[in-house]
């Protein structure tokens, strides 16, 4: 049996896929340069997939259901045991029975009660909510004149937003956010956030079956698509997972680019651009998934002019995407380009981008209007990031102010 090409090239030597969300400019230039728009990544030590780079190729892969599946146990790494089942790639790669973790008609059926989910969002509602979350919590930081951005801020409002729209109290919100946090990370921890993260959700779950309330989980429990309560809580796990964090970064990301790049800075202050360009430009540029977790190949096949085997591994590189000068022009995100790959393709494309676009465009405004004078306090190139492949949220974004006393019922 010929080695597959993957494995030819891991031989002599891949960079590791966290790279890219330390340095993403850096590293897919030399991923690019390197092997074109398809190039060979190690996740975890000894174990490799192929990132595709590529504009056209992405499309290729998230639309073609046919070729390349979301189905994590079609995954060969998995399959002849290189990857154990305690693995912390398992969170964000192995198969979960939910709408990621399908194809064809079991992911529609799936996906229905999130969609309808979404589409019955109240803009004008959830708008207002989190303009309330925002203000509470500049209300908490505004009298001393210094936060963290993203501890005091960006870490918090999609969360409680997400949180009350799925009937979480506060507290609740914050525990769900300290074990995502380990879920994402893909390290030591990952499995036992997993676990967390679930329990969580499951006691929400027990608890809205004997009370229903006017919030998302209610509804979902009374879908008739969804069959039985697994299959509500893996709907509630997709829900919460896929929007805290982007989110966070979106915000986090939003408002370290307004207050570090004054390129960037300029032309939101000076009028030139909205904050809904603003926003575009980041999800362009550094988007909240730099990479997504992944797609495997079906059949043996060409792609980029790589030998895909059967059962590879092909993640998602959303942020590389941007730099593909065969189908964008240099700086093409400046120009009021909506043609980022940030909210994935095909059928399994993020459906929530409209509600995503009013949490993060009030809670970056919101900052804006109510702290007077910002600044950031430390030399941006000091501020790393959290461990993740997958992800690029800032680890801090401290910034000083003018102090102001800020009533927090009021927007």
């Amino acid at each position: 049996m010929p080695v597959p090409e993957l494995d030819q090239l891991a031989a002599s030597g891949a960079p590791p896929l966290d790279a890219t969300t330390a340095d993403p400019d850096g590293a897919f230039e030399k991923l690019w340069r390197g092997y074109g728009p398809v190039a060979p990544v190690e996740l975890t030590p000894g174990v490799h997939a192929w990132l595709v780079m590529g504009y056209d190729e992405l499309r290729t892969i998230t639309r073609d259901e046919h070729l390349f599946s979301r189905d994590g146990r079609r995954w060969r790494l998995f399959q002849d045991g290189t990857v154990p089942p305690d693995s912390p790639l398992g969170p964000m790669m192995f198969f979960r029975d939910n709408v990621i973790g399908h194809d064809g008609e079991e992911h529609r059926r799936l996906r229905r009660p999130l969609q309808e989910a979404i589409a019955g969002v109240d803009h004008r509602r959830l708008r207002r909510t989190v303009e309330r979350l925002c203000t509470g919590l500049i209300a908490q930081v505004a009298p001393r004149g210094t936060a963290d951005l993203v501890a005091d801020y960006a870490a918090a409002v999609p969360l409680l937003t997400i949180g009350e729209l799925i009937g979480l109290d506060a507290a609740q919100s914050a525990e769900l956010l300290a074990a995502m946090h380990l879920l994402f990370s893909s390290g030591e921890q990952a499995q036992e956030g997993n676990a967390r993260f679930e329990a969580l959700l499951g006691g929400l779950l027990a608890a809205k079956s004997a009370a229903p309330g006017p919030d998302v989980t209610s509804a979902l429990l009374r879908h008739p698509d969804l069959r039985s309560d697994a299959e509500v809580l893996q709907t509630l796990v997709v829900l919460v997972s896929a929007g805290n964090h982007t989110l966070i970064s979106w915000i986090a990301q939003s408002l370290r680019l307004t207050l570090t790049d004054p390129r960037f800075a300029s032309r939101v202050r000076g009028g030139r651009l909205s904050v809904d360009d603003a926003l575009d430009e980041v999800l362009a540029r550094q988007p909240p998934m730099i990479n997504m977790p992944a797609r495997y190949a079906l059949a043996d096949v060409e792609l980029g002019g790589r030998r895909i085997a059967r059962g590879d591994a092909l993640i998602l590189g959303l942020a590389a995407a941007s730099r593909d000068t065969r189908a964008h022009t240099p700086g093409w995100w400046t120009h009021g380009n909506r043609a980022s790959l940030a909210w994935s393709a095909g059928p399994h494309a993020c459906p929530a981008r409209d509600p995503a676009r009013t949490i993060a465009r009030t809670a970056v405004g919101a900052a804006g209007h109510l702290l007077r004078d910002m600044r950031v306090t430390e030399d941006p190139d000091a501020i790393g990031n959290e461990p993740s492949p997958w992800t690029r949220i800032p680890r801090r974004l401290p910034v000083a102010f003018t102090p102001a006393s800020i009533d927090p019922v009021l927007v």
